[in-house]
């Protein structure tokens, strides 16, 4: 009998809420939901304000989920002011449909609604920074490479916050538009002969608008735009999906692929030839008005340094594959002559025995070949494609000075590093070297300045330069400061590697420079072009002279009406230019 009442007793002694506590039961709730039912009584008008409020605020949100366009400039009034079919429709099969059924249907319309925005809202976003909308089957793992920017950008607190509130954001959203749909759906069951017969109305008043071409603000009446936008995502999907076999064997079909080493490039033996990209560097920078005044002021004074020092050089434009990021994009179609302008096209060329143009130098035997890439701060597979014998990465120059936001040291010092622990150093043969220069990476702050050559050391002084920089939030929310600030990061790039080859070039150095992409739509424009400068610089006249019917413009910047190539065709050209044979790979 102890042991019984012992155990009757162990419940009062447990921190578990006691069975009939109301806080837990049904009965709770059910009395809550009297009490609210109550208050509608207690407070008829203001409960009837609430529900219509409610009610406008989902039909708004829904109306705008169909309206919403995909692009930041198109974000305009008369956008918002047409009539949906998607909606007619929509209401046209809640109505059909019996209670349970319509909830159901309802909430997966929601669902869907908060789809279409989340699409709509990253084609603004690609659209704003790379010149493109989102592709569903290849841009998801872009996001990472974004969460991962803004990390080196501002930190990785907020980095990890906004990834955290996007998902949230994202849920939210969701439910939002499941609850507003069900509601919707709610009020025309209720009211369904009205419904009816508004729907009916609305459909003839569409179909009308739809057949005079009816405006209002210069938008039709008449939408379609969520139908509009899913046949779009559909388009992406079968296009990307037909494009990788198209482009597999594209990739396998090299004018050079079975050239012997010995008939590549001979015009170049002997010479040490550097191929440098500058990140960012576009046609903008050299023509838009409120940017170029210092861009063109640094090349032509670059331009005159160099011819005291003995250099020529010639210069053109270049299409990018890319435009406003994804800079990997366009190093590998200007080294691979291919078209590379998404995920999939550069991990398939990359797992291809395409050979790239850097990798041409390496299959000669005559050339050493270097990666200088201090924006790698892990594994890099790619090497092997380019034909890179060493790779120095981020952490492999020697680097002991604070990073500039998403780059890791100022250009100036991978240069010297480079001098210091490759270029300078005695060989037994000519040096081929690929060289990234990431200074004028976005958010372009704070931004490097240059000091003595001499005064470089492991790059400590640069601490000080860093700190007294703009904050990149401060660059990031301004336009106008984000436009002069990538001026600048250009002019620094540009001076960098000039003075470098002013203190560093020899009689037998060959200069390829050029930029992968132009910058972001915010700073170079909605109707910017893709193009990039390139140019060759040379102290041997016989470098220039293989390229004089190529009509390219003396110096290192481009005239506006110099010859503009797709960016993939340089490679054949400058191989044909420099004395090589085309040897046809099977396809």
């Amino acid at each position: 009998m102890p042991v019984f009442t012992r155990q009757r007793q162990l419940p009062a002694t447990t921190d578990e809420p006691a069975p009939d506590d109301e806080s837990s039961t049904p009965q709770a709730l059910r009395t809550r939901l009297a009490h609210l039912r109550a208050w509608r009584t207690r407070h008829p008008a203001a409960a009837r304000n609430l529900s219509w409020t409610t009610t406008i605020l989902a039909a708004a949100l829904v109306l705008a989920a169909l309206l919403l366009p995909n692009a930041w400039a198109a974000l305009r009034p008369n956008r918002f002011m047409r009539l949906p079919a998607e909606a007619i429709v929509g209401a046209v099969i809640l109505l059909a449909l019996p209670r349970r059924p319509r909830t159901v249907v309802a909430a997966l319309i929601g669902v869907g609604l908060g789809v279409l925005t989340v699409l709509n809202f990253l084609d603004m976003g690609f659209r704003e920074y790379l010149g493109r909308g989102f592709n569903m089957v290849l841009d998801w793992e872009l996001l990472d490479d974004a969460q991962s920017y803004t990390a080196d950008s501002m930190g990785g607190t907020v980095a990890t916050v906004a990834a955290i509130g996007a998902v949230l954001l994202v849920v939210v959203l969701m439910a939002v538009m499941a609850l507003a749909t069900v509601r919707l759906a709610s009020l025309l069951a209720r009211n369904s002969s009205v419904a009816t017969r508004g729907t009916l109305i609305a459909g003839t008043v569409w179909i009308l608008c739809a057949a005079l071409g009816i405006q209002v603000s210069g938008m039709p009446v008449a939408s379609d735009r969520t139908v509009d936008t899913l046949r779009m995502q559909a388009r992406r999907v079968t296009d990307t999906l037909r494009d990788e076999a198209a482009f597999a064997k594209e990739a396998k079909a090299d004018r050079f692929g079975s050239t012997p080493g010995a008939q590549l490039v001979p015009d170049l033996r002997g010479k040490d030839v550097i191929f440098t990209f500058i990140e960012s560097y576009g046609r903008s920078a050299l023509e838009d008005p409120d940017i170029s005044p210092g861009v063109n002021k640094t090349l032509d004074t670059s331009t005159q340094a160099l011819t005291k020092a003995g250099f020529s050089a010639k210069s053109g434009w270049l299409t990018s594959a890319t435009y406003g990021g994804s800079s990997w994009l366009g190093h590998s179609t200007f080294l691979s002559g291919l078209w590379i302008d998404n995920q999939q096209r550069f991990r398939t060329v990359m797992s291809s025995d395409r050979l790239s143009l850097t990798k041409m130098f390496q299959k000669t035997g005559a050339w050493d070949t270097v990666g200088i890439m201090p924006g790698i701060q892990k594994g890099w597979p790619e090497e092997k494609f380019y034909g890179l014998d060493k790779v120095y990465n981020a952490f492999g120059l020697g680097y002991k000075g604070p990073k500039f936001s998403w780059s890791t040291m100022p250009d100036q010092y991978a240069l010297e590093a480079f001098q210091r622990q490759v270029h300078g150093k005695k060989r037994d043969k000519p040096l081929m070297s690929e060289v990234i220069l990431t200074s004028s990476h976005q958010p372009w702050a704070p931004i490097p300045k240059m000091v003595g050559w001499d005064e470089l050391g492991d790059g400590s002084i640069f601490n000080s330069i860093q700190k007294a920089g703009n904050s990149p939030s401060d660059v990031m929310s301004d336009s106008a400061k984000s436009r002069e600030e990538y001026g600048k990061s250009i002019e620094y790039s540009v001076t960098s590697l000039t003075q470098w080859l002013e203190r560093y070039g020899t009689d037998d150095t060959v200069l390829v420079f050029l930029g992968d992409h132009q910058p972001i739509a915010r700073v170079s424009g909605n109707n910017a072009s893709r193009d990039v400068p390139v140019s060759i610089v040379a102290k041997d006249p016989k470098v220039l002279d293989k390229i004089s019917s190529w009509n390219w413009t003396d110096g290192i910047k481009p005239a506006q009406k110099a010859p503009v190539w797709k960016m993939d065709a340089f490679r054949d050209r400058f191989l044909m230019a420099y004395g090589s044979t085309p040897g046809p790979s099977k396809g």
